[in-house]
């Protein structure tokens, strides 16, 4: 359990840093992409900031164990095991989760392509760090 934890913490730094340095160059380069957000769906009063903050180290935890679990299905070298996992991952929580926002939410789809790029990427970046720390 202290791997899944320790994997977790350090995949969960990472996440936080490559999600609001991407946040950030995003905004930069592709504003036209945040226009959508610009909806009441979106605006918050502020009471919850701190569960959006945590989403790194959320998603991060629920990966480890993921890992720990299934680990030993994934082969071949570390970036290799990470894509395949961030892969896995993709298919089997995001695809259907976009799925179901996309119908019951008034958003657009290049926001729920984003979303699913975003998350491939923090899980295969979660990944590479598990196949590295945890193998």
């Amino acid at each position: 359990m202290k791997k899944v934890f320790y994997s977790g913490f350090v995949a969960g730094i990472s996440l936080f840093c490559i999600s609001y340095g991407g946040l950030f160059l995003a905004i930069r380069f592709v504003p036209e992409l945040f226009v959508s957000y610009n909806n009441p769906l979106f605006n918050s009063d502020g009471s919850r900031d701190l569960l959006f903050y945590l989403h790194a180290f959320i998603i991060s935890l629920a990966l480890s164990w993921f890992w720990e679990r299934f680990k030993s299905l994934f082969n071949g070298p570390f970036i290799l095991r990470g894509l395949e996992f961030g892969f896995v991952y993709a298919m089997v929580a995001l695809v259907p989760v976009m799925w179901i926002t996309f119908s019951a939410l008034d958003i657009t789809i290049s926001m729920v392509l984003s979303w699913l790029f975003y998350g491939f990427i923090q899980a295969v970046v979660a990944g590479i760090i598990f196949a590295k720390i945890n193998p």
